[in-house]
C-alpha cells in the first residue's frame, strides 16, 4: 500500500509525486521573473521567493498601463530627481546604470524592481506605488539615495547603504562579497556621468618687450674759442 508501480517495474512511493508538484510553482515563478524581468535566475532557485512573487505581481499590475503608451526617456527624469533632492549631478544616473542598465521593467534575482531596483519593502517605504513607472520610481530611488547621503555624508557609504541597507553600514563599506564590488562599479560609472570640470583656456604668455636701443652718448659741446696755436720750437 502507498506505493505506485512506474514503467519498467520501478516502485515509487506515493509521497514522491509531491516533490514535482511542489517544484512546479517555484520553477514557474523563476521562469516568469527571468522572462518578464529581463534577468538571469535559476529555475530551481529557492531564494527570495516571497519578494520575487511580489515583484512579479507588481509587474503584472503595471504592464497593461504601458502596452499602448511608451515610457518617457529616463535621462530628464534622472536629472530632475538629482536637482530636486540635492544629489550630486550624475550620481543617480550612475547608480541606475549599474542597477538595471536603465531597463524600466527589470526584476533582479532577489526581487528588486525597476530602473533603481527597489526592493518591495523599500518601494513601500518610499511610497512608490508602481515601481515600474519611470517617473515615480526614479523619484523614489532619488529620495532614498538622498536620505543615505544626508545620513552618512559620504558618497561611498551612501551608495553602500543603497545596496546593503543603512543598518549594514557602520562607518565603512560592508565586505559581504557583493556591496564592495557594487560600490566600486557605481563610482567608476560616476566618473563618466558626472559633469566635466570646465577647461579654462590659458592665455599665451606675453612676449617680452623689446628694449629701446640705447641712445649714443652725447659728445661734449665744442668750445667756441679756437684752439691755441702751438708755440714754435724755433723763433
Amino acid at each position: 500500500m502507498g506505493r505506485k508501480r512506474a514503467a519498467g517495474g520501478i516502485e515509487i512511493p506515493g509521497w514522491a509525486w509531491l516533490v514535482p508538484c511542489a517544484l512546479v510553482p517555484v520553477v514557474l515563478l523563476n521562469l516568469g521573473v527571468a522572462w518578464l524581468g529581463e534577468t538571469q535566475v535559476s529555475p530551481l532557485s529557492f531564494s527570495f521567493l516571497q519578494t520575487k512573487a511580489r515583484a512579479l505581481g507588481a509587474y503584472v499590475a503595471h504592464r497593461p498601463a504601458c502596452v499602448l503608451d511608451d515610457h518617457p526617456p529616463l535621462e530628464p527624469l534622472i536629472a530632475d530627481a538629482e536637482r530636486r533632492h540635492g544629489i550630486p549631478p550624475g550620481l543617480l544616473r550612475a547608480l541606475i546604470q549599474v542597477e538595471s542598465e536603465t531597463r524600466v521593467h527589470r526584476i533582479s534575482p532577489a526581487g528588486a524592481m525597476g530602473p533603481g531596483q527597489l526592493m518591495p519593502d523599500t518601494a513601500a517605504l518610499m511610497r512608490v506605488e508602481d515601481p515600474f513607472d519611470p517617473a515615480t520610481t526614479v523619484d523614489g530611488s532619488g529620495r532614498y539615495l538622498a536620505e543615505q547621503l544626508r545620513r552618512f555624508r559620504d558618497v561611498r557609504l551612501a551608495v553602500a547603504a543603497y545596496n546593503a541597507g543603512p543598518g549594514s553600514v557602520n562607518g565603512r563599506v560592508p565586505h559581504n562579497g557583493e556591496t564592495e564590488f557594487y560600490v566600486a562599479k557605481v563610482l567608476a560609472a560616476y566618473e563618466h556621468t558626472k559633469p566635466k570640470a570646465p577647461v579654462v583656456a590659458k592665455r599665451p604668455a606675453a612676449a617680452p618687450k623689446a628694449k629701446a636701443p640705447a641712445k649714443p652718448a652725447s659728445r661734449p659741446a665744442s668750445s667756441s674759442k679756437p684752439p691755441a696755436k702751438l708755440a714754435s720750437a724755433t723763433r
